[in-house]
């Protein structure tokens, strides 16, 4: 455990030098830690899970804008966002995958809970996801990490057939009293 935490402390402030703020994050048996090279094969073969792929079509991901997801030490999937720094608009929006094996087992919530709470840390308040209407399972883990519905984005999405989704986009606004940091 020791020689990890020097690991990542390496890896933290290389990641600072690079100009790429992604820490390692954890909630017990479950980690949070920046991409690595040797990540992509494991996330595209994520990508690729059928319960996955059906939502998350195009198979992109940003590498240099999230984590991977560990549970206890084994990968798990992948969080990543997009982060508004301008002073007058904060916000960040999230983007998550965890691999089928683990979907209603609390993981999703935790993920988000976790990069939450790095983000309040960081001065934000605002907190965005959109999962495509239909994803039934997503919407109902991100209302259990707080989120919230805003409304329907209407055509947000290209589908295979050459048509479009509709996305839910759902917020977490987290003012100082209202914020707990455990998932219930």
């Amino acid at each position: 455990m020791a020689d990890e935490i020097a690991r990542e402390a390496v890896e933290s402030e290389q990641l600072k030098k690079a100009g790429i703020a992604s820490p390692t994050l954890r909630d017990g048996n479950l980690k949070l830690r920046p991409f690595r090279s040797g990540d992509a094969e494991a996330i595209a073969g994520l990508l690729a899970e059928p319960e996955v792929h059906r939502w998350w079509q195009d198979g992109h991901f940003d590498q240099q804008h999230g984590w991977v997801a560990t549970v206890a030490g084994k990968f798990a999937g992948w969080v990543q966002y997009e982060e508004e720094t301008y002073v007058w608009f904060p916000s960040v929006g999230f983007d998550l995958a965890l691999t089928t094996a683990l979907h209603g087992h609390g993981y999703g919530r935790r993920v988000l809970r976790i990069v939450v709470e790095h983000f309040l840390a960081r001065g934000h308040h605002r907190f965005t996801i959109d999962p495509n209407v239909n994803n039934l399972r997503a919407i109902r883990c991100y209302a259990a990490a707080g989120f919230k519905p805003v409304g329907v984005l209407r055509s947000y999405e290209r589908n295979p057939d050459g048509g479009y989704n509709d996305g839910l986009l759902m917020d977490l606004i987290v003012l100082d009293s209202e914020w707990t940091s455990k998932p219930q």
